[in-house]
């Protein structure tokens, strides 16, 4: 049996390293893909573009930042919502953000939680362990097929 996957959408590779490193120091085992910006996230997750290939099957969850390239995370996070596809994804914002704006903005277009990046890596390092625990451990996803 696969391991679930959680897909990381992180466009700063001091962060995604920090994340991947928090995941490894927390004994998760699970796959972690990364993509860089917006238009890549619903290329992943749709399958289109250079993901056509991929296996299909969703992430447990999607990590993604706000401040992205090409497609912002808002938006991809709009997309998704807007897709029965991936409407019920779990899609946490993780984001170095603190205005107030992106949090309501995040909400207000589904996001399942918000998260502000800490600065200390120790602080940090905890708060993305606590994150991937919580969705590939303690959360329990809609079924993909209802019974």
């Amino acid at each position: 049996m696969q391991l679930p996957s959680i897909l990381l959408v992180e466009d700063n590779p001091q962060d995604e390293m920090l994340t991947l490193r928090a995941f490894r120091k927390a004994g998760l085992q699970n796959t972690v893909d990364v993509v860089r910006d917006g238009q890549q996230a619903l290329d992943y997750l749709f399958c289109e573009g250079e993901f056509a290939d991929r296996d299909a099957r969703l992430p447990v969850a999607v990590l993604l930042d706000i401040g992205l390239p090409r497609i912002s995370g808002l938006e991809v996070l709009h997309r998704l919502r807007a897709d029965p596809r991936t409407s019920t994804l779990p899609i946490v914002i993780l984001t170095s953000s603190d205005d107030e704006r992106d949090r309501l903005s995040s909400y207000a277009n589904g996001c399942n939680s918000f998260v502000r990046k800490p600065v200390q890596f120790a602080e940090f390092a905890e708060t993305v362990a606590r994150i991937g625990v919580y969705w590939l451990a303690v959360n329990q996803p809609p079924r993909k097929d209802p019974p």
